[in-house]
Protein backbone atom coordinates (compact mmCIF):
# COMPACT_ATOMS: atom_id res chain seq x y z
CA UNK A 1 0.00 0.00 0.00
CA UNK A 2 1.25 3.42 -0.86
CA UNK A 3 0.52 6.74 0.88
CA UNK A 4 -2.63 7.33 -1.18
CA UNK A 5 -4.06 3.91 -0.27
CA UNK A 6 -3.33 4.62 3.38
CA UNK A 7 -5.04 8.01 3.09
CA UNK A 8 -8.10 6.38 1.49
CA UNK A 9 -8.29 3.78 4.26
CA UNK A 10 -7.96 6.51 6.89
CA UNK A 11 -10.72 8.59 5.29
CA UNK A 12 -13.07 5.61 4.93
CA UNK A 13 -12.47 4.50 8.51
CA UNK A 14 -13.58 7.95 9.62
CA UNK A 15 -16.60 8.06 7.30
CA UNK A 16 -17.38 5.07 5.08
CA UNK A 17 -20.12 7.05 3.31
CA UNK A 18 -17.75 9.48 1.60
CA UNK A 19 -18.36 9.53 -2.14
CA UNK A 20 -15.66 8.62 -4.62
CA UNK A 21 -15.72 12.27 -5.72
CA UNK A 22 -15.06 13.50 -2.17
CA UNK A 23 -12.36 10.88 -1.60
CA UNK A 24 -10.77 11.89 -4.90
CA UNK A 25 -10.81 15.56 -3.91
CA UNK A 26 -9.13 14.80 -0.59
CA UNK A 27 -6.35 12.61 -2.03
CA UNK A 28 -5.81 14.52 -5.28
CA UNK A 29 -6.89 11.84 -7.76
CA UNK A 30 -9.81 11.40 -10.15
CA UNK A 31 -12.97 9.65 -8.94
CA UNK A 32 -12.43 6.69 -11.34
CA UNK A 33 -8.87 6.25 -10.01
CA UNK A 34 -10.16 6.28 -6.43
CA UNK A 35 -12.92 3.81 -7.36
CA UNK A 36 -10.30 1.44 -8.76
CA UNK A 37 -8.05 1.78 -5.71
CA UNK A 38 -10.91 1.20 -3.27
CA UNK A 39 -11.95 -1.86 -5.30
CA UNK A 40 -8.43 -3.25 -5.00
CA UNK A 41 -8.40 -2.56 -1.26
CA UNK A 42 -11.70 -4.46 -0.94
CA UNK A 43 -10.54 -7.36 -3.14
CA UNK A 44 -7.27 -7.59 -1.23
CA UNK A 45 -9.04 -7.87 2.12
CA UNK A 46 -7.78 -4.56 3.48
CA UNK A 47 -11.33 -3.19 3.56
CA UNK A 48 -13.44 -6.03 4.90
CA UNK A 49 -16.87 -4.43 5.31
CA UNK A 50 -18.93 -1.27 5.61
CA UNK A 51 -21.28 -1.06 8.58
CA UNK A 52 -23.61 1.32 10.34
CA UNK A 53 -22.45 1.98 13.88
CA UNK A 54 -25.51 2.24 16.12
CA UNK A 55 -26.05 3.13 19.77
CA UNK A 56 -26.65 -0.30 21.38
CA UNK A 57 -29.20 0.97 23.90
CA UNK A 58 -31.41 2.32 21.10
CA UNK A 59 -31.83 -1.19 19.71
CA UNK A 60 -32.45 -2.80 23.08
CA UNK A 61 -28.91 -3.91 23.96
CA UNK A 62 -28.47 -2.12 27.28
CA UNK A 63 -26.00 -4.52 28.93
CA UNK A 64 -22.40 -4.90 27.77
CA UNK A 65 -20.24 -7.56 29.40
CA UNK A 66 -16.66 -8.74 29.00
CA UNK A 67 -16.40 -12.46 29.63
CA UNK A 68 -13.10 -14.27 30.13
CA UNK A 69 -13.17 -17.95 29.21
CA UNK A 70 -10.79 -20.58 30.58
CA UNK A 71 -10.67 -23.77 28.49
CA UNK A 72 -10.41 -27.29 29.87
CA UNK A 73 -6.88 -28.64 29.47
CA UNK A 74 -8.07 -31.22 26.93
CA UNK A 75 -10.42 -28.89 25.08
CA UNK A 76 -10.46 -28.59 21.32
CA UNK A 77 -10.10 -24.85 20.75
CA UNK A 78 -11.83 -25.02 17.37
CA UNK A 79 -14.89 -26.69 18.94
CA UNK A 80 -15.08 -24.03 21.63
CA UNK A 81 -14.76 -21.28 19.02
CA UNK A 82 -17.49 -22.85 16.90
CA UNK A 83 -19.83 -22.93 19.89
CA UNK A 84 -19.04 -19.31 20.81
CA UNK A 85 -19.45 -18.15 17.20
CA UNK A 86 -22.97 -19.63 17.22
CA UNK A 87 -23.98 -17.35 20.12
CA UNK A 88 -25.33 -14.15 18.54
CA UNK A 89 -24.90 -12.18 21.77
CA UNK A 90 -21.11 -12.42 21.41
CA UNK A 91 -19.91 -9.44 19.35
CA UNK A 92 -16.15 -9.99 19.62
CA UNK A 93 -13.82 -12.82 20.53
CA UNK A 94 -10.13 -12.35 21.28
CA UNK A 95 -7.62 -15.18 21.76
CA UNK A 96 -5.60 -14.31 24.84
CA UNK A 97 -2.20 -14.97 26.35
CA UNK A 98 -2.37 -16.00 30.00
CA UNK A 99 -4.78 -18.08 32.04
CA UNK A 100 -7.87 -17.13 30.05
CA UNK A 101 -8.06 -18.51 26.52
CA UNK A 102 -10.60 -16.00 25.20
CA UNK A 103 -12.03 -12.61 26.03
CA UNK A 104 -15.56 -12.12 24.71
CA UNK A 105 -17.59 -8.94 24.36
CA UNK A 106 -21.29 -9.64 24.72
CA UNK A 107 -24.32 -7.40 24.39
CA UNK A 108 -27.75 -8.34 25.73
CA UNK A 109 -30.95 -6.60 26.75
CA UNK A 110 -31.07 -7.52 30.43
CA UNK A 111 -29.03 -8.97 33.28
CA UNK A 112 -31.31 -12.05 33.11
CA UNK A 113 -30.26 -12.58 29.46
CA UNK A 114 -26.62 -12.19 30.48
CA UNK A 115 -27.12 -14.83 33.16
CA UNK A 116 -28.60 -17.21 30.55
CA UNK A 117 -25.63 -16.57 28.25
CA UNK A 118 -23.13 -17.25 31.02
CA UNK A 119 -24.91 -20.50 31.90
CA UNK A 120 -24.79 -21.56 28.21
CA UNK A 121 -21.09 -20.68 28.03
CA UNK A 122 -20.29 -22.65 31.18
CA UNK A 123 -22.17 -25.67 29.79
CA UNK A 124 -20.20 -25.54 26.54
CA UNK A 125 -17.93 -28.59 26.15
CA UNK A 126 -14.33 -27.48 26.59
CA UNK A 127 -15.11 -24.48 28.84
CA UNK A 128 -13.70 -24.90 32.34
CA UNK A 129 -14.83 -21.55 33.75
CA UNK A 130 -15.80 -17.98 32.94
CA UNK A 131 -15.33 -14.64 34.67
CA UNK A 132 -17.64 -11.76 33.77
CA UNK A 133 -17.32 -8.00 34.14
CA UNK A 134 -20.27 -5.75 33.36
CA UNK A 135 -19.59 -2.36 31.79
CA UNK A 136 -21.33 0.46 33.62
CA UNK A 137 -20.99 2.70 30.56
CA UNK A 138 -19.06 2.90 27.32
CA UNK A 139 -16.87 5.98 27.01
CA UNK A 140 -15.79 5.05 23.47
CA UNK A 141 -15.25 2.01 21.28
CA UNK A 142 -14.25 1.21 17.72
CA UNK A 143 -12.17 4.37 17.57
CA UNK A 144 -10.13 4.20 14.37
CA UNK A 145 -6.43 4.77 14.82
CA UNK A 146 -4.74 6.88 12.16
CA UNK A 147 -3.02 4.66 9.63
CA UNK A 148 0.51 5.31 8.55
CA UNK A 149 3.21 3.81 6.39
CA UNK A 150 4.04 0.22 7.21
CA UNK A 151 7.26 -0.30 9.15
CA UNK A 152 8.06 -3.50 7.29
Amino acid sequence: MDAIDLALVDLLRGNARLSYAELARQVGLSAPAVHERVGKLEAGGVIRAYRAEVEPETIGLAVTALISVVEDSGADTDDVLEAVRAMPEIESCYFMAGVESFLLKARVSTIAELEQLIVRLNRTPGVASTRTSIALSTKWENRPQPVGPSSS
